[in-house]
């Protein structure tokens, strides 16, 4: 019989349906303004009595917090009012201390029952909601000392393998500084350093039982050692930005050493913060021998077991720098562990010096540059001062049992947290210089709140009008083309919920748009009724061949429209990105409930029924 939709039909209807309103619910509950607290190094953990000083503080401050929460590590206050988040902050961390990240945060506000099934309202992108906005500065001083160390190693290695002899080596305020106890051995090792490293310009001074010769880097390598730095670290916060699964972030260079990272919708900002601002890295050397002298080794804590120490070599075998991939995984005992790959340059020399070493102690050393703000007065004002340190613990010592090669695996870390960010860390690149946190706000919407809710009444005015002409021209049959618009509306949130896409202003032009377009197949559809009841066919009869000989014309049409969505997300980025992402989900979801949801209406209306006129 004509216009009668299999069983089936109408339960993948009702399926696609109830999909689309559960998953499009949750963005009817706002998010709630929070302050979220969590440690600075993976290895630690925020406890409840963590929390219930920061909550001390807001109540003793006239700040009643809506709710608190302690998720694993992690520390989450929800407040009444975005009004309360900034001073809330600086409360909680001058309560905490420097040993916890205080991050804003807008916390999800989905119902248990929806969260249980998988459901969360879609991202909103800086425009709409908002987001984080990080301005990180390069440290310029340390990546010209970071090199020069490097150098130091190098030129150190290079005069034992010449069989020179120097009393010792020192980094500082931009100069390395190579003591001889012979003259002879200061101009050996000059025109040696001069051929392999030209660099550096060099000067020769006197002291108490020797000659010092100092090394300085001329004023053009400084300056590309700070530009290597800032764009090594660009492209490095882009790769962790990447592992974070943050939609359409922003990362970009400001200025000669200062980076800008926009992230829009983001839920865990500490996290986000940690990871971002992390300059942790790895060195791997050798432990020390009972002969080797003072000026060579050093001693270090273990990160796990602080009384515990060990000396080990200054010369450093191989950094995070040559790791070319990491993994988490657990041991034969279920510990934590990290799975290291290097590349072709570092195999080669781990390789080498471990299968000379056999039998000896190889260390893992964990480095962490971190930086302490203190405010002080200067002239009755406040004045916020940074000031730099750095961490280093060793996290395993091993004895070396064979040659290793390009695999190898580290033990010792305190929890899978701690694996999980070390391992991202090594796999998305080590930072060439650390890089601190000069600012760090939440970013509202850039439009201002005006443009925000005229974005939103556009969709409204845009629903209403194509309601409004569909009743006037189609009137029952329109009744049944805006059930299907409504459904379209539902179904298109839920899938952009559900996609983890991030919705912008352009964004809601292209909803604006979908709204305009989903009832153009409704049109085709019954406008071709129309001229088959004009041509006296029977009616069930005009409504099948009016569904039948529309579809083919619906479907190319919204092919080529996808099409050109399609190409708009490959060339795009942005705000293009956005608008193509809308436009394409609101075709395939325009298409399913114009063509078969509307019939499905119309088949369970009148299918099967004698009709001697059509409202159409």
């Amino acid at each position: 019989m004509l216009n009668r939709y299999p069983l089936w039909k109408y339960l993948v209807i009702c399926l696609v349906l109830a999909v689309g309103v559960i998953y499009a619910l949750p963005n009817l509950y706002p998010e709630d303004p929070a302050v979220q607290i969590s440690a600075a190094s993976g290895a630690e953990a925020v406890d409840q009595q963590d929390l219930d000083r920061a909550i001390s503080a807001l109540e003793n401050a006239g700040i009643t917090p809506k709710s608190q929460e302690l998720n694993g590590s992690t520390g989450l206050i929800r407040l009444t009012s975005n009004d309360q988040q900034l001073r809330a902050k600086e409360l909680v961390s001058d309560t905490l201390g420097d040993n916890i990240i205080v991050a804003l945060n807008l916390a999800d506000a989905t119902p248990a029952w929806l969260s249980s099934l998988g459901a969360s309202p879609m991202k909103l992108g800086l425009d709409l909601r908002g987001g984080v906005h990080f301005q990180l500065e390069v440290d310029m001083d340390a990546a010209v000392k970071q090199r020069l160390e490097v150098n130091a190693s190098a030129i150190k290695e290079m005069l034992r393998e010449e069989r020179i002899r120097y009393r010792g080596s020192e980094v500082n305020d931009g100069t390395l500084s190579l003591t001889f106890s012979d003259g002879d051995d200061l101009s050996k090792s000059r025109s040696l350093i001069s051929r392999d490293f030209q660099d550096f310009e060099f000067d020769e001074r006197d002291v108490e039982r020797g000659s010092v010769l100092d090394l300085k880097l001329t004023a053009t390598a400084v300056k590309q050692i700070q530009d290597y730095a800032v764009n090594q670290n660009l492209t490095t916060i882009r790769n962790r930005v990447n592992e974070l699964g943050v939609s359409e972030p922003l990362v970009q260079r400001q200025g000669p050493n200062r980076i800008v990272v926009e992230l829009p919708g983001v839920q865990d900002t500490a996290a986000a913060k940690r990871v971002l601002g992390a300059t942790a890295n790895l060195e791997f050397r050798l432990e020390a021998t009972n002969d080797t002298p003072a000026s060579e080794m050093e001693s270090f804590a273990f990160r796990s077991q602080p009384g515990r120490t060990a000396n080990i070599m200054k010369d450093v075998i191989i950094s995070g720098d040559s790791v070319s991939s990491a993994s988490t995984s657990f041991d034969e005992s279920g510990r934590p562990q990290v799975n290291i790959n290097l590349d072709g340059t570092g195999g080669s020399i781990m390789n080498r010096v471990t299968r000379a070493a056999i039998g000896r102690n190889m260390a893992v050393l964990f480095i962490e540059h971190k930086t302490r703000t203190r405010t002080t007065m200067e002239d009755g004002e406040k004045v916020e001062k940074r000031i730099p340190y750095t961490e280093k613990g060793l996290i395993s010592l091993a004895t070396i049992q064979s040659a290793l090669g390009n695999r190898f695996r580290i033990t010792g870390l305190d929890s899978p947290t701690e694996a999980k960010e070390l391992s991202l860390l090594l796999r998305s690149g080590s930072l060439a210089a650390p890089i601190y946190f000069v600012q760090e706000r939440t970013i509202g919407p850039s439009l201002g709140a005006e443009n925000i809710a005229s974005g939103i009444l556009s969709v409204e005015l845009g629903l209403l009008l194509v309601v409004l002409f569909m009743l006037a021209r189609y009137k029952a049959f329109g009744i049944v083309a805006n059930v299907a618009l409504t459904a379209n509306l539902a179904i298109l949130i839920a899938a952009m919920s559900m996609l983890g896409a991030t919705l912008t202003l352009p964004g809601i032009a292209g909803i604006v748009l979908t709204l305009g377009m989903a009832v153009d197949a409704n049109v085709l559809i019954f406008e071709r009724i129309r001229e088959e009841m004009r041509t006296k066919m029977p009616l069930h009869q005009a409504i099948h061949t009016g569904f039948e000989r529309a579809f083919t014309s619906i479907v190319d049409a919204n092919i080529t429209t996808l099409l050109v969505a399609v190409i708009l997300f490959s060339i795009g980025s942005g705000p293009v990105k956005g608008f193509a992402v809308t436009l394409s989900i609101g075709i395939l979801t325009s298409m399913f409930t114009a063509i078969m949801m509307s019939r499905g209406i119309i088949n369970l209306a009148i299918g099967g029924k004698t009709l001697k006129k059509l409202w159409i």
